[in-house]
């Protein structure tokens, strides 16, 4: 990203999930937009990602299940093009694509990101890393055209 120590204010977890209901993930967006101002909210997967790949397996995974469930919805969502897909690599390569797109709209459904919005500048990006290359990959999301479809709903006043 090429920034120093201290520009950048992280939080991580499985599958990079932006779940409403994770105190953890929400007190992390809340301190970063409304306390620490950021300009930028990333949403950053990375190909490969194991936990795309274990919320596909018809497994028990206990205490996971109701996490990784969320990515099964990403996958219902899109369905008709992720199984247009015969290979299973790029299959789940898309799969973390969509996964990142998704959670970053669930990152602009949430009040403080679009009461900041409101007030300030602030843009939500989508990227994947490419594990094998290195390559950090802007998915160049039209969050326009998707909050169009969407705002009718989440808009919060």
């Amino acid at each position: 990203m090429g920034l120093d120590p201290g520009e950048v204010f992280v939080h991580r977890n499985i599958a990079n999930m932006v779940i409403n209901i994770d105190l953890n993930t929400m007190s992390v967006v809340e301190y970063a937009v409304e306390h620490l101002k950021v300009s930028h909210l990333v949403v950053c997967g990375h190909y490969a990602c194991g936990g795309v790949k274990a919320a596909m397996q018809s497994a028990d995974l206990g205490i996971l299940n109701p996490w990784l469930r969320c990515i099964r919805d990403v996958y219902r969502l899109h369905k008709e093009e992720l199984n247009a897909i015969e290979d299973e690599e790029k299959k789940y390569d898309r799969l973390v694509e969509l996964n990142v797109q998704e959670q970053c709209v669930n990152l602009i459904k949430t009040a403080v990101v679009q009461k900041a919005y409101r007030q300030r500048e602030l843009t939500v990006h989508g990227w994947v890393f490419n594990v094998h290359t290195g390559e950090l990959i802007d998915l160049n999301i039209d969050f326009e055209g998707i909050l169009k479809e969407i705002m009718e709903i989440y808009h919060l006043d």
